[in-house]
């Protein structure tokens, strides 16, 4: 690979990488107080303890920055991957507005639906980077697991506590 193939690929990656934990820096602004609320609600005893959710949420955005990454590169430009890249945008919006829908504004039926539009965006990310780099497409299959599980996990806590949500 060329100097500049290298530093044009460098530059690509940070910038997926930087565009990815803004999305998430965004949702984590919402959820500065999440721990203190988490722990006031019912949970269902399955649900994990509220000191998961950041390790396993850094390892997601990370492996997503990647998957995004990989298919800029793979397709030559945004352009050329424009369908895919865009999914890629919208559900990082979607999952920035979850943690304001059920953290701040304590919205739990909102959230819900909200969740079911971002696993709709999601399998639709997967498919869009799959046809492009089957790795993308892989890497971005633990976080629609996990939003799966979160949406799960959403809807019993709701149902637990109509009075906080």
């Amino acid at each position: 690979m060329a100097r500049t193939d290298k530093s044009h690929a460098l530059k690509g990656f940070a910038t997926w990488m930087l565009v990815t934990f803004i999305a998430a820096g965004i949702g984590s602004i919402a959820s500065t107080r999440a721990g203190s609320f988490y722990q006031q609600l019912v949970r269902p005893d399955w649900a994990p303890p509220g000191d998961v959710f950041g390790p396993v949420w850094t390892v997601l955005y990370v492996l997503m920055g990647i998957a995004a990454w990989l298919v800029w590169r793979r397709a030559g430009s945004f352009t050329a991957a424009r369908t895919a890249l865009t999914l890629y945008l919208v559900q990082l919006v979607a999952n920035a507005l979850w943690s304001w829908l059920f953290f701040s504004w304590r919205m739990g039926g909102a959230a819900l639906a909200e969740l079911v539009v971002l696993w709709l965006l999601i399998g639709a990310t997967v498919i869009a980077f799959w046809r492009i780099r089957p790795l993308a497409g892989a890497l971005m299959l633990p976080y629609w697991a996990w939003v799966t599980f979160a949406g799960f996990l959403n809807y019993a806590t709701w149902q637990l506590n109509p009075q906080l949500l």
